[in-house]
């Protein structure tokens, strides 16, 4: 079988597949944003099932179980040759409170230093492949003074590359005055449609994008009905989520209904048709897809080769229209 299709990820010499896997929910529970009890063994062959494929990142962050994500990506990546290894990607700026682990999360820039190096440790690694933060700090210093400390990490050889997630085009443009900011995060799916403006001011400065959640964790996958939601744990977050409930759940299902025979035009899963409708946005370098079964990495394989034409595209946007699902732009922005 051929390679996965790759993109460049800005200027930092690491050419990524389009898509990556997402370790949140492979956290576990026992915090605020788990997905119900996972099994760790299922996880890691999960993990070495997408490199298998082709699949070269693996996206991270302390905060996905508190910890615990990292140790199994570690685990995961113990047992392969370092020549067949994928980049590792996690970030910082998220902190808890171990005395309350159900606790919300501080946005804290106050222990970057300290933070990279517990992530090391649990990721079993010398040093990180990039490293982002999480979502704009509201405790400790300024970006101004966190993004000096990314560039310096970066120049000490800690890190590979740097980047941002959840920051605005106004935040990304203050930090790149003090460093380049090789890659952002935000969130992109067919559900949240208006990060195009940011990341065609990244592609303009060669900061790579990697989209986030671009099934919506799981709502796009083509496999939930109202009834599954019902059943989902009780210490399953999306049991409350606002998409997940609701007129919006029965907007987004008929939106998920609408996207079938497309997916039945390419022999493609739904789920496939999602994360592709991402990678169809210019300056998108690839989509972080989450997945915790081995059987969801086909999916996850399909997406990434699966190349959606201008009457595909005219196909959604009229679905989109006319289930008022979601927001933003009903077609990538040119």
């Amino acid at each position: 079988m051929s390679a996965l299709p790759s993109r460049a990820l800005g200027n930092t010499g690491m050419d990524i597949t389009t898509v990556g896997l997402g370790a949140w929910a492979i956290g576990g529970e026992g915090w605020e944003h788990a997905w119900g009890p996972q099994d760790d063994a299922e996880s890691i062959a999960t993990i070495r099932e997408a490199v298998a494929a082709g699949v070269n990142w693996l996206d991270t962050a302390p905060i996905y179980g508190l910890g615990h994500s990292e140790e199994v990506v570690g685990e995961a990546l113990a047992g392969l040759p370092a020549n067949e290894r994928p980049y590792v990607f996690t970030k910082c700026g998220l902190r808890w409170d171990p005395d309350d682990p159900m606790g919300p999360q501080q946005r804290d820039a106050r222990a970057i230093r300290w933070e990279v190096e517990q992530s090391l440790r649990r990721l079993r690694v010398e040093r990180l492949d990039l490293l982002q933060v999480h979502w704009p700090p509201l405790h400790g210093p300024a970006l101004d003074d966190y993004w000096q400390v990314m560039v310096d990490l970066k120049a000490a050889g800690v890190v590979r590359a740097v980047g941002l997630s959840n920051h605005d085009g106004v935040q990304v443009d203050a930090a790149e005055k003090i460093g380049h900011v090789d890659s952002l995060q935000p969130p992109l799916s067919l559900l949240r449609r208006d990060a195009g403006d940011v990341i065609g001011h990244c592609a303009a400065q060669r900061t790579g994008v990697i989209v986030y959640s671009p099934m919506e964790s799981g709502l796009l996958s083509g496999s939930f009905t109202a009834a599954r939601v019902a059943a989902l744990p009780a210490n399953d977050w999306r049991r409350t989520a606002a998409e997940y409930t609701g007129d919006q759940l029965a907007r987004n299902l008929s939106l998920v209904d609408a996207l079938r025979p497309i997916a039945t035009r390419h022999e493609a899963s739904v789920a496939a048709v999602a994360v592709a409708w991402t990678l169809a946005w210019p300056g998108v370098t690839g989509a972080i897809v989450g997945a915790r079964r081995t059987a969801q990495i086909g999916d996850m394989v399909a997406a990434a080769r699966l190349v959606l034409s201008d009457a595909d595209l005219d196909d959604i946007a009229t679905a989109l229209g006319a289930t008022g699902a979601g927001s933003g732009p009903v077609r990538p922005t040119r």
